[in-house]
């Protein structure tokens, strides 16, 4: 489940901040996106200075040491790009998984440092999604759940009278009352007073 504006509406976020959440959201993980394409066009480069070695290696002599030489290179190089683009894949896989979890973007980055070596044990499939992402989204929702808002919809209290019952409710003689052979009240008056008494004397 991607983050998205019904989900921010529904735990309560304010509509500007909404926009500013879902905007931050988007800038990072276009940044992760664009660091783990870097870096995988770099591991498809890899393929040419390998070649380029091999020819090296095929004409002996004075170039063998040499080729010895940028070989090592080439594979600490290669080492270094593959393991960036795998991390990059899976530091971008864990993300989202704590944004669906529930975890605020804010708190995101907090979460992420403290949680270094679960993403080095995440395995990624073919897509570069998370093997076992429904495990990892309840360990998520368990270790932190102090950083998960808990939202909740509150009925009616019928045990608590509405706001005019108990004060400023007339009693049967007010609503009656009569001078001049006249009732103070009007009728509709005096049918308004009966209904705060009435919900009055029942607590609802």
């Amino acid at each position: 489940m991607a983050l998205t504006r019904k989900m921010l509406k529904a735990m309560g976020i304010e509509e500007d901040k909404i926009e500013q959440i879902i905007d931050a959201h988007a800038e990072t993980v276009d940044s992760l996106k664009d660091k783990a394409e870097q870096y995988e066009a770099d591991v498809k480069k890899l393929k040419d200075v390998q070649k380029e070695l091999d020819d090296l290696k095929a004409d002996g002599g004075d170039w063998q040491q040499k080729y010895e030489k940028e070989h090592s290179d080439f594979e600490a190089y290669k080492s270094d790009v593959e393991g960036k683009a795998i991390k990059a894949n899976k530091t971008a896989a864990y993300r989202q998984i704590l944004l669906d979890s529930g975890i605020p973007e804010k708190r995101v980055d907090t979460v992420l440092k403290a949680s270094a070596d679960v993403v080095d044990k995440i395995e990624l499939d073919k897509d570069n999604k998370p093997k076992d992402a429904d495990k990892l989204t309840e360990t998520v929702k368990t270790e932190w759940a102090d950083f998960i808002p808990v939202t909740s919809t509150k009925g009616a209290d019928t045990a608590t009278p509405p706001a005019n019952n108990g004060k400023d409710v007339k009693t049967k003689e007010e609503i009656y009352k009569m001078e001049n052979g006249r009732y103070v009240l009007s009728a509709s008056e005096r049918q308004a007073e009966l209904t705060k008494l009435y919900q009055s004397e029942k607590g609802d």
